[in-house]
């Protein structure tokens, strides 16, 4: 526990006549609970009188803020090291069977990083009020059609729809197969949302088979030129939906550059909570959150920004980086688990309509789907505004 929060521990035995080691170390079951200080008393009760465990209930220390574990045994201290340096011993197994798996050099930043005494952990800093709802004249009117767009094996449409939804659109699921027989037509549609998930289960490469479906077909194809071709409607991409139409290039608008999306530089798939900093550009999804920084959810196996381009990035338009937890731009794993590039994890067209980003904004519209949030967020989560301003611009 001490490891994983990245705190110090005093831990008090009375041992009386055991061996201390006897007492840290031995078979019979056990819990080790860690409750608020206030709560002592009630907690007790609860042990002792209702779960009745008289003699078994032991309050046996706390946590503290500096980076050292010490044991006393009936007053007398036993040990006394630094929490780095014992969490250091105890990963190096880990460390050493992840290096010859993985990627060796990703396996020893992210020793490295577990291990640091001066890891900041998690943080959140908004350029905007997560609570303010800036279209809420518009959800008591019309609710524009929004295409939740997916093909085989994708799996992120019901939370995407749940955001969309929660903004103020009526969302329709579009499988691409609708698309290629005629049943469904983009004309009615302001915006388009191409989800995440496992498209022919990766197996043609991470969104290569689902543009191919959209490429090769007549009416799918000429569905999605002419949709992108109007100026009233708006898309975004996510994850695999983002690896799909970075490869529609053709077809989207011309005044961005878009990149591929390569296997992560860790040679496995990455499914974690990182930090990322949403950059000022046109997009419009994106409008009024720049410098922002928030907790975000990424689970991809081809995550890692190419450019076929001698000046690189030089010709896209970055949204979305990726940042270390002091809030720098970061390629050290895994606070960039995929190796992109200076962290770059979004890219936006030049007229702000579409936006590609790797990480899942939909997975955390909702303040409640965040491990760790500070205690003054509401109901809303920082990442609705992202599908709040989409609502906004179409009205």
């Amino acid at each position: 526990m001490a490891f994983a929060g990245h705190c110090g521990l005093r831990i008090r035995l009375a041992s009386g006549d055991t061996h201390p080691l006897a007492v840290l170390f031995n078979e019979e079951l056990g819990v080790l609970l860690q409750i608020r200080r206030a709560d002592r008393a009630r907690v007790a009760e609860i042990l002792t009188a209702e779960a009745t465990l008289t003699g078994a209930v032991h309050f046996i220390g706390e946590p503290h803020g500096e980076d050292r574990i010490r044991i006393e045994s009936d007053g007398v201290r036993i040990l006394d090291q630094p929490r780095s340096e014992l969490h250091r011993l105890w990963s190096e197994t880990s460390w050493r069977m992840q290096a010859r798996r993985d990627d060796p050099e990703c396996a020893r930043q992210a020793h490295e990083h577990a291990c640091d005494p001066a890891a900041g952990g998690l943080l959140a800093r908004l350029s905007f009020d997560p609570s303010d709802d800036i279209n809420a004249p518009a959800i008591a009117g019309r609710r524009p059609r929004m295409a939740i767009l997916r093909e085989q094996g994708v799996n992120g449409q019901v939370e995407m729809a749940a955001a969309f939804d929660r903004a103020g659109f009526e969302c329709f699921d579009v499988h691409m197969s609708d698309l290629q027989g005629g049943e469904v037509t983009l004309d009615t549609f302001k915006g388009l949302a191409a989800c995440g998930g496992f498209s022919y289960g990766d197996v043609l490469g991470a969104g290569g088979g689902w543009a191919a479906s959209a490429l090769h077909n007549s009416r799918s194809r000429e569905q999605l030129a002419a949709f992108f071709a109007r100026t009233d409607t708006f898309a975004l991409g996510v994850c695999n939906g983002c690896q799909m139409l970075a490869r529609l290039g053709e077809l989207l608008p011309q005044e961005a550059r878009w990149p591929r999306f390569l296997r992560n530089r860790s040679d496995q798939f990455e499914a974690r909570l990182v930090l990322t900093e949403v950059l000022p550009s046109p997009s419009i999804l994106l409008a009024g959150m720049a410098g922002s920084i928030l907790p975000t959810v990424v689970a991809h196996g081809e995550g890692r920004v190419a450019v076929d381009a001698p000046d690189g990035l030089a010709g896209c338009t970055p949204c979305l980086r990726y940042v270390d937890d002091h809030g720098n731009a970061t390629e050290h794993y895994p606070e960039n688990p995929n190796g992109s590039p200076q962290g770059v994890t979004g890219f936006s067209s030049a007229d702000g309509r579409v936006t590609i980003l790797m990480p899942h904004p939909e997975r955390l519209f909702r303040t409640v789907q965040h491990s760790w949030h500070p205690e003054t967020w509401g109901a809303d989560g920082p990442w609705l505004r992202i599908f709040r301003n989409a609502r906004a611009w179409v009205n």
